[in-house]
């Protein structure tokens, strides 16, 4: 067994963030299941938005934020993320993190951060790196790890379940005690014991067959927390980003909503534009009503994709600001400063998840959750761009706070028992499973349902997910069988709760019930294992 005060499940700005907050007060074990810079973080291209400028106001942010979740967002919890941000945003630049700055006026060498604007926001918010804002913040954070003794990562590790009170037989509240993990390299699984664990293990966007996710976005921390007894919430709310590359050697490639804020256009094939149809910001509306938008353009047209056109602005600004995708859509023979890039929406963040409070509290003692993995009330039924890193710092510093000294704990945890499970020799089973569930998710619990193709949904994951318990139960465990178990998990919670709310709010758009309900309006759909 490996004892330690504190216990990270993932290593995005969440995990990391907290685990630099409570080094000082123990030993601290980082778990990620690949190696510790992959995260949903270091895809982030967009940036993080916050009030930082004379022009912007909490007051503002907190609208639009409120007008992009639909009427489900919880407002206290807005208002403490977003009025809390500029502080977490300054810990960040005295860890390291360089924003991208502008010189205003140009040639007076003064220097102020370059704010871009996206989807949503009224104003210029959202602080960057270029276009690869996620993958500095990542590194800053990282480097301020490797400067902390008390803190141990452990690579290529992957977290099969929490391990509680309840499960292990014990009287009274549940509480989370710890959890088992594979070792990837060796196959064989550890105990790690802890008197609080947080998980921060992002999303699930593999889930769906296209997606903007990397490979490891596949709702361990939902499935893994669900399982465990906590409560789960408004899953049925997956964003659709509107702009992912469409190209058949490009891998969930996303092209982010920070062009669109610098001028980029929708089009049609045939050249059109067609935005306006849809919103009074075309170009520039909220994700939900892009992503439909898009959708409804290649469904009248029978296109694959439509075109995001950028060739009207300078080639030097361009390249200046978005040098990752000018370079990447580069490999793949794009050239964006000259013809507009294909694109088509792909699953990209889950709104629902755990349910916390903002400090990241479950409702399972010593379990906290922080990110994307948790479902604060802060996204309501449609995510604000750029808002989810924020959220990832201020609750990670806000469940540091409540965390405080961890107590120690007297629970004897059995080690991992594999009883007569086998190796797998029918690897092909896993396979087609996970492709089938991704397939099916994709056809029926898409950008637009209806109750039927929900119905059908449910019916053939019950299936799989009894096939997938077989499985599970008669072989050893590895890495792809986990991650098959908790992908059909997920894409359960995901089509019970989207049959649970009869109305289309935010992302959830069903053609049985096309209009919000008011008696919804503030009413959470929920979950928890009986």
């Amino acid at each position: 067994m490996k004892p330690f005060d504190f216990l990270i499940l993932g290593s995005g700005i969440a995990g990391l963030s907290f685990a630099l907050k409570v080094a000082p007060r123990g030993r601290v074990a980082i778990i990620t299941k690949k190696n510790r810079a992959e995260s949903n973080t270091n895809y982030a291209q967009g940036g993080i938005a916050a009030v930082t400028s004379k022009e912007d106001s909490f007051e503002l942010h907190v609208r639009d934020t409120l007008e992009a979740g639909a009427g489900l967002c919880q407002e206290p919890v807005v208002r403490t993320i977003v009025e809390e941000g500029p502080a977490r945003i300054a810990e960040l630049i005295e860890l390291g993190m360089k924003f991208s700055g502008r010189e205003v006026p140009e040639g007076s060498g003064e220097i102020e951060l370059d704010l871009g604007r996206e989807g949503g926001h009224s104003r210029r918010r959202i602080l960057h790196a270029k276009d690869v804002t996620g993958r500095e913040i990542e590194s800053a954070l990282l480097a301020a790890i490797a400067a902390q003794p008390n803190i141990e990562i452990f690579e290529n590790y992957f977290a099969i379940d929490l391990i509680t009170t309840q499960k292990l037989g014990q009287a009274g509240p549940s509480r989370c005690v710890g959890v088992y993990a594979l070792d990837k390299k060796s196959g064989r699984v550890e105990t790690f014991a802890a008197p609080v664990t947080l998980l921060a293990t992002g999303g699930c966007g593999k889930v769906y067959l296209y997606t903007t996710n990397p490979d490891i976005a596949t709702g361990d921390g939902v499935a893994m927390a669900y399982r465990a007894g906590a409560t789960v919430s408004n899953m049925e709310f997956i964003q659709f980003h509107p702009t992912c590359l469409y190209h058949p050697k490009a891998k969930s490639f996303l092209i982010t909503e920070a062009m669109r804020g610098e001028g980029a256009v929708l089009k049609s094939l045939a050249g059109g534009e067609f935005m306006d149809k849809f919103h009074p910001l075309q170009s520039l509306a909220p994700r939900d009503v892009v992503a439909r938008a898009i959708d409804s353009e290649m469904k009248r047209t029978g296109a694959d994709y439509v075109l995001l056109d950028a060739t009207h602005r300078p080639a030097r600004f361009l390249i200046e600001h978005f040098p990752n995708i000018y370079e990447t859509c580069l490999r793949y023979g794009i050239d964006l400063t000259k013809e507009p890039i294909p694109v088509v929406p792909a699953a990209h963040y889950q709104c629902g998840g755990v349910r916390t409070n903002v400090d990241g509290e479950t409702d399972i003692a010593g379990l906290y959750a922080v990110g994307e993995v948790a479902c604060t009330g802060l996204h309501g039924a449609n995510r604000l761009a750029s808002n989810s890193l924020l959220e990832a710092i201020v609750c990670a510093h806000r469940a540091a706070q409540k965390v405080g000294a961890p107590a120690p704990f007297a629970a004897a945890i059995p080690a991992w028992q594999s009883g007569k499970a086998n190796n797998a020799d029918e690897m092909v089973v896993v396979s087609h499973n996970w492709d089938e569930i991704r397939r099916l998710m994709w056809d029926y619990v898409g950008i637009v349902r209806t109750n039927k193709r929900l119905q059908r949904a449910q019916k053939r994951i019950a299936n799989l997910q009894e096939e997938i318990q077989e499985y599970y139960w008669d072989f050893i465990v590895t890495s792809d069988l986990l991650e098959l178990r908790n992908i059909a998990t997920v894409a359960g919670l995901i089509v019970a709760c989207a049959l649970e709310r009869p109305e289309s709010r935010g992302l959830n758009y069903n053609l049985d019930f096309p209009n919000p309900d008011p008696a919804w309006g503030q009413r959470d759909t929920l979950l928890r294992k009986g």
